[in-house]
């Protein structure tokens, strides 16, 4: 009862906030984040217990549902190339380049437990990125970018972590096991998706003439999609994510305009309540990170989560612009024209544009709610090496990339935008 208490007056705090923020023309993100921290520091303040298992079944499904329903796929497979080296290849990429500069920078810092803290920095939140440039009049190009790069990008990111976990507790890792693993992982999310949608789009059309039966399923859809993935052992945000290409499409051939109308308007209300949780989340959970570390390592920790931050933006700047490169070369080749890996015009990135989305890689809730789940104790029985250390140095990161980030990026945004309408 105290911690539904709590949420129901974090959230009319969190509605009051960001009419604020829109007022004083600061992204609400960051002013959530900060009001959370506040709060958190408060004197015998109650604060309720981020449990990953419910973080991941109520905040992803629905926001994961809702990106992939009001994106066209066909944008999204024009830009397959360019999301899939952001969501994947990248994440893969951040987490040895993270592991690596852990491991020389940290003292007590082992492989295996560099690694975890690679995986748990490995996806970014674009959750955080849009909210931030919603006003900053983004191109479409970019927005699908960054959109479809969050949802894949926790897949591989959790894919990740799970390997690197097993790492410290003992088990020996194998490549292509885990190359293995990762694609039956994709495929069974792939195929569990692509069957709940045909079943949904079954029942929908059973129960077309009731409108709130069809809201009422399409509601359910996204966390029962997710549960069952799960159960498998399968990617339950691939899942999610088929499931919503499937629908979107659906309710375009089917749905009366009234009914499109209603459904959307009720996932901007769900969105709007569950991102702005989000961020006071993360807020929230700063001073309890903080109770739980040595006060001697609080300077010493904030300045590698500042390092940390620094070399995710560069790895994501480099492979972002290493992705234009290929994408202009691909384009130009004659060879390549008429074939099926042909790279059309609007696919291409635009200096502009690389620049923003490589600014866009603000880490979020999964990052925190992965640090958070990390196991207590070895196989052993015995306390699981710098726990503590590593979620704090991690919620540090989360903060630092959505205020620092967020609070550069709308600049960055109008500046190299305004450049490249002086230009032409």
């Amino acid at each position: 009862m105290t911690n539904y208490t709590i949420i129901l007056i974090l959230l009319g705090l969190m509605v009051l906030l960001n009419v604020v923020a829109d007022r004083v023309k600061i992204a609400s993100p960051i002013v959530l984040i900060v009001a959370g921290i506040a709060v958190g520091f408060i004197p015998d303040m109650p604060v309720p217990e981020i449990d990953p298992e419910i973080i991941f079944l109520l905040f992803l499904p629905p926001l994961l549902y809702d990106a992939a329903f009001n994106i066209h796929f066909k944008d999204f497979r024009e830009n397959l190339g360019t999301i899939s080296a952001l969501a994947i290849g990248l994440v893969f990429l951040t987490t040895a380049g993270v592991a690596i500069l852990s491991y020389y920078l940290i003292p007590g810092m082992t492989w295996p437990l560099a690694f975890v803290l690679g995986a748990i920095l490995a996806a970014t939140d674009a959750v955080a990125a849009i909210s931030i440039t919603r006003n900053l009049g983004l191109p479409k190009h970019t927005v699908t970018i960054l959109e479809g790069e969050s949802l894949i990008n926790d897949a591989s990111a959790l894919v990740a972590y799970r390997f690197a976990v097993a790492a410290v507790m003992g088990t020996s890792f194998v490549w292509w096991k885990a190359s293995l693993t990762f694609v039956l992982l994709m495929a069974g999310g792939f195929l569990v998706g692509t069957v709940l949608g045909k079943l949904l789009a079954v029942i929908l059309r059973y129960v077309r003439k009731n409108t709130m039966a069809v809201l009422a399923f399409t509601l359910l859809a996204p966390f029962t999609t997710y549960l069952i993935a799960e159960e498998l052992e399968v990617s339950g945000v691939i899942a999610v994510v088929i499931l919503g290409f499937g629908v979107s499409m659906l309710s375009e051939r089917q749905f009366s305009p009234a009914l499109r109308h209603q459904s959307k308007t009720i996932w901007e209300v769900i969105v709007y309540l569950l991102n702005g949780l989000i961020f006071i989340f993360i807020g929230l959970e700063f001073p309890v990170v903080i109770r739980n570390v040595d006060p001697s390592r609080f300077l010493p920790y904030i300045g590698y989560a500042f390092l940390i931050t620094i070399v995710t933006i560069l790895i994501r700047m480099m492979r972002v612009f290493a992705q234009r490169r290929r994408l202009e070369k691909g384009f130009r080749n004659p060879k390549m024209q008429h074939s099926r890996r042909a790279i059309t015009e609007s696919a291409l990135l635009s200096f502009q544009e690389s620049v923003i989305i490589s600014w866009s890689g603000m880490r979020g809730i999964v990052s925190l709610a992965i640090a958070i789940g990390l196991p207590t104790h070895l196989k052993d029985g015995s306390p699981l090496p710098m726990r503590n250390d590593i979620i704090f140095i991690a919620t540090v990161v989360v903060i630092i990339t959505i205020l620092g980030q967020g609070l550069l990026l709308p600049g960055i945004v109008k500046n190299v935008t305004g450049k490249a309408a002086a230009e032409q």
